[in-house]
């Protein structure tokens, strides 16, 4: 999820577990502060594209790795409020009972804030290796999009009125925000299973069903109401959507090709390995004018992603490139204007194409 939103979580589990042990806005801003470490990571340099994307969302976001990381930073936490609280105590045995009494709680704060970081990044479609470092593969349910005011909002809702209320209440409208929220998420995962039966419903009744390989339903931009589907064949992916207020309306798909003998001839690349791997078989493979690009179709919609590589080029034969390029797209060949308009009428139930 975005900054704001883990930010948000972070601080409301800080006031929910801290709040009646410290002042409020110490609460929520140590468990805010503590909600955006695991995505630090995002600033290591790995050597390449690549790499910075199939590694981001790893250790930092694994559960073994955070319970490891927990100790330490709790008792830093334990040990500064000790010395606060503490500074006008007699001896260093005081200091050492407070630093006693404060770890525990602040050891389930860390934790705690860790973890329901790394699951909520794990109810996006990004992917988020949960069990390093016993397994790689990553978690992506995909039933929420990145940023999604309606999951955001109760949190920071719930923490204002925290802050802003009298102590023996502010536990309420925190409580308040985490369960909103939390059932959102709940929603989210609902209506993703209810898209997928009805969509797998249909493809089932084609005569091609046989040769469906995998069905991706994931959120469209900012809300659970449209739904993107991707649905992968051999020799094409098709692409198209549904609303909630469709009425139970068949897809719409357009279609792409895919040459899959253009997979045979670099599956041994690296890059080539690690995106099919992390993006659980949702991948395209294009050459254009002899350079081979690999594009992560879960994130972004026809004809524009975020994540597409260069990772081989034609000489002889093809020729893997160390290291990969980032290929042009992304976030900059969006038309938002135009997009946003379409993503409100097609919400909506109208049965339009978006901008390609």
């Amino acid at each position: 999820m975005d900054s704001l939103s883990q930010f948000a979580l972070g601080a409301a589990v800080g006031v929910a577990l801290m709040g009646r042990r410290t002042a409020v806005w110490k609460a929520a801003l140590a468990g805010g502060v503590l909600g955006t470490l695991p995505d630090l990571d995002a600033l290591v340099d790995h050597g390449d594209p690549v790499l910075n994307m199939v590694l981001h969302r790893a250790e930092t976001h694994a559960f073994f790795w955070q319970t490891v990381a927990a100790p330490p930073i709790a008792a830093a936490l334990a040990w500064w409020q000790a010395c606060r609280r503490r500074a006008g105590s007699t001896g260093p045995s005081d200091q050492a009972v407070s630093l006693r009494e404060h770890f525990p709680r602040w050891l389930l704060t860390v934790w705690l804030v860790f973890v329901t970081h790394a699951l909520l990044d794990a109810m996006t479609v990004y992917g988020t290796q949960l069990l390093l470092p016993f397994t790689d593969r990553p978690v992506g349910l995909g039933s929420i999009f990145i940023i999604d005011p309606l999951y955001t909002l109760p949190l920071l809702a719930g923490l204002a009125g925290a802050l802003a209320s009298r102590a023996g209440t502010f536990a309420r409208w925190n409580l308040a925000g985490l369960a909103l929220s939390t059932a959102y998420l709940g929603w989210s995962a609902i209506a993703q299973q209810h898209v997928t039966d009805l969509v797998r419903t249909q493809l089932a009744a084609r005569p091609d069903a046989a040769a469906v390989e995998r069905v991706l339903v994931t959120p469209t931009a900012f809300n659970t109401v449209l739904w993107r589907v991707v649905v992968m064949r051999p020799d094409r992916y098709e692409e198209g959507f549904y609303s909630l207020r469709d009425g139970g309306r068949a897809v719409r798909f357009h279609v792409v090709r895919r040459d899959p003998g253009l997979y045979d001839q670099v599956r041994a690349v690296d890059a080539v390995r690690r995106i099919a791997a992390f993006s659980k078989g949702f991948f395209h493979l294009e050459e254009r004018d002899g350079v081979v690009r690999i594009t992560d179709l879960r994130m972004g919609q026809e004809p524009t992603y975020i994540f597409s590589f260069a990772v081989a080029r034609r000489g002889s034969s093809l020729q893997a490139l160390q290291p990969p390029e980032q290929a042009g797209g992304g976030r900059a060949a969006i038309d938002v204007k135009a997009g946003l308009r379409w993503l409100w009428r097609r919400a909506q139930g109208e049965d339009i194409d978006p901008p390609r």
